[in-house]
């Protein structure tokens, strides 16, 4: 069973609707902008666990940062690699 669902009346730019209605597919216009929505309170989400991260600990050095994002790079070829293994 799926989430209850509601109608809104939304406005934005014309341009950035069509596009979205170009993009949005045969799931349509309404499940393309829930998903944008949807990604975009994540991402809030996120931001404020960082808020409240960095209050506590401190901002984080731009080094640990390129430190985490190679150590994700190479998580992410070696899943590759193991995956191309079991094909």
């Amino acid at each position: 069973m799926s989430e209850p669902t509601g109608k809104y009346s939304i406005t934005m730019p014309r341009d950035i609707a069509e596009a979205a209605r170009v993009r949005s597919g045969p799931s349509g216009l309404s499940a393309y902008v829930a998903a944008a929505v949807a990604r975009q309170i994540e991402r809030d989400n996120l931001n404020e666990l960082i808020a409240v991260a960095e209050a506590e600990h401190g901002p984080i050095a731009d080094e640990e940062i390129q430190a985490l994002r190679d150590a994700l790079h190479r998580a992410r070829r070696e899943q590759t690699r193991g995956e191309a293994d079991v094909a």
